[in-house]
């Protein structure tokens, strides 16, 4: 029987971390503030919204919602981000997307600093991951990945690594992620050879499919660390699921993120600890 990597537990150690981080900015006259543009009232962004609000309050970082409505212009969007970015009060933004389609969304993006850039969106943030630099930050999702082995003390060093999708969401900053941890990375997609074998030859697999439990027994080994970053929703059985079918991979494997209450419940804790860097290096 796997062990299973709960996100709570990380979330738990995280939200104590920044509680006494945010005090000590505090202390110094600095109040993280995070912005959260919203366009229109799509219930998924109000949810996540909400989300990312309640983790604001429960570690002392305050949240701003700027709502714009869903016909809004270009222009107007465009001048709302750079006003946000003029404000020294604020320190990350959050700018939900898919934005609506009569919006360049790669304009709204790029306008947006990479400083304040706290979910990763940025070009400026990407080149950070990949050169390794402080500029900008990693995308939450690729990020919370991370804190959950470093949480259940999972060494990265010299071990296989897996990571199956190549977004720039997840893939890709989670396969430079995982090689600054000194692993070594093979980076599985749609024009894999033998995908099944591959995942088999890992010792962590990072799982970011897009593909509704897609990973069945035959991509899973003994002794293997699984981190499914998957979240979809099954009709069928009326509930969340990942992109792993883990009633095939939990009997296999040593370790196991569940789905749902694992790598999503840490995203929005990174999310907020990107606020406080973001505030302490505004210092």
């Amino acid at each position: 029987m796997a062990e299973l990597l709960k996100g709570a537990d990380v979330v738990n150690a995280l939200n104590q971390k920044m509680i006494t981080e945010a005090e000590d900015l505090k202390s110094k006259g600095i109040f993280p503030t995070l912005a959260i543009l919203r366009v229109g009232e799509k219930p998924d962004d109000i949810s996540y919204e909400k989300g990312a609000v309640k983790r604001c309050d429960t570690v002392g970082v305050a949240a701003i919602s700027i709502v714009l409505p869903a016909d809004v212009d270009q222009d107007t969007l465009m001048k709302t981000i750079q006003t946000l970015n003029n404000d020294d009060s604020v320190h990350g933004v959050l700018l939900l997307r898919p934005l609506p389609g009569h919006l360049d969304e790669s304009a709204a993006c790029a306008a947006l600093l990479p400083r304040k850039d706290v979910d990763g969106i940025t070009e400026g943030s990407l080149a950070g991951v990949f050169t390794g630099s402080n500029n900008g930050f990693a995308p939450c999702t690729a990020e919370a990945c991370i804190e959950i082995l470093d949480f259940f003390n999972i060494d990265c060093k010299g071990k296989r690594a897996v990571v199956i999708g190549r977004s720039l969401v997840v893939g890709k900053p989670v396969a430079i992620l995982l090689m600054g941890k000194h692993a070594t990375v093979t980076v599985c997609h749609t024009r894999t050879v033998d995908m099944p074998a591959i995942a088999r030859s890992a010792e962590i697999l990072i799982v970011a499919a897009g593909k509704m439990e897609g990973l069945t027994g035959e991509y899973f080994s003994p002794g293997q660390i699984v981190i499914d970053v998957g979240i979809n929703w099954n009709e069928e059985k009326g509930k969340l699921c990942g992109d792993v079918k883990f009633d095939e991979a939990e009997p296999v494997v040593a370790a196991i993120t569940p789905v749902p209450g694992g790598v999503g419940t840490v995203t929005t804790s990174v999310l907020v600890s990107h606020v406080i860097t973001a505030a302490r290096n505004s210092l």
